[in-house]
């Protein structure tokens, strides 16, 4: 069933309605000392809608995280991780990456949204665009030799294979992002597939209770990593599912989320990446 973009506003407050009703416990980061924008973004002949989240009184360039959408495109949650990220000194953007497809807000349930729309998108279209974001983001504030990527649910797979793609990344963070799994023309790899490939040290942040992402998976991959002689870490919160850090969720585990989301900073730092806030 689409709905209107008048009804989703109404009904979501800027959320994906294939996820309504909204959690209480979701959090609003305020865009207070940052400058927040949508904007669009030119790649592979068209113009691609992004959300960007900065400090406003930065005074050189930026390191830039770009921020991977989960299957519900740039929603309000993904907004605010941005904004988040910009309290911590980070030019934040997130690409709407299945424009070229379609709307993700015109979608009422999660099999409808993944059915019709995200199982069309090819891989090799979303890296080419993420290297587009990052190629904008250098040339709007963005500091090119600190670059990351953080992606959540089915931008935690794109992480990892984005870590694979781009040589001049310096590190990732990957949430709960599907390791495993059948392979399509859209989909020819997953990340245990890519592993030996790995240009950027990559943090997982994985849930012991997600029953879409089984243990066996995430402790192939691991073996993935150690066969490859990877930098990578796997974090797995024994008491936290799928979409742990969706506090817009009844899946949310603020321990779990607190814990990664400080994990993931501390990773950036490690490899270059602090934030100038």
């Amino acid at each position: 069933m689409k709905i209107t973009e008048h009804q989703t506003q109404q009904a979501t407050g800027g959320f994906a309605p294939a996820v309504a009703p909204v959690a209480s416990t979701t959090r609003h980061t305020d865009d207070h000392d940052l400058h927040t924008s949508e904007t669009t973004i030119p790649t592979q002949g068209e113009n691609m809608p992004a959300y960007l989240a900065r400090p406003a009184a930065a005074s050189g360039p930026l390191p830039v995280v770009l921020v991977v959408q989960e299957i519900f495109g740039v929603h309000e949650h993904i907004r605010d991780l941005c904004r988040r990220l910009a309290k911590e000194g980070y030019l934040a953007i997130a690409p709407e990456l299945y424009f070229r497809q379609g709307d993700p807000q015109e979608y009422a349930t999660i099999d409808e949204l993944f059915s019709k729309l995200v199982s069309k998108v090819p891989d090799q279209q979303v890296l080419a665009d993420l290297d587009h974001t990052a190629h904008w983001a250098t040339r709007h504030g963005g500091e090119a030799n600190r670059l990351a990527i953080t992606g959540f649910c089915w931008g935690g797979r794109i992480a990892w294979l984005y870590a694979a793609h781009n040589p001049q990344l310096k590190a990732a963070a990957a949430w709960y992002g599907k390791l495993v799994g059948e392979k399509s023309l859209n989909q020819p790899k997953h990340p245990v597939d890519i592993a030996v490939d790995l240009n950027a040290p990559v943090l997982g942040l994985y849930g012991g209770q997600d029953s879409g992402i089984p243990q066996d998976t995430v402790e192939t991959m691991r073996q993935a990593i150690r066969a490859a002689n990877a930098t990578a870490e796997i974090v797995v919160y024994p008491d936290a599912g799928h979409a742990f850090n969706a506090d817009y969720r009844p899946s949310f585990n603020q321990e779990a989320a607190d814990d990664g989301w400080q994990r993931m900073l501390a990773w950036f730092k490690q490899y270059g990446m602090a934030g100038t806030g």
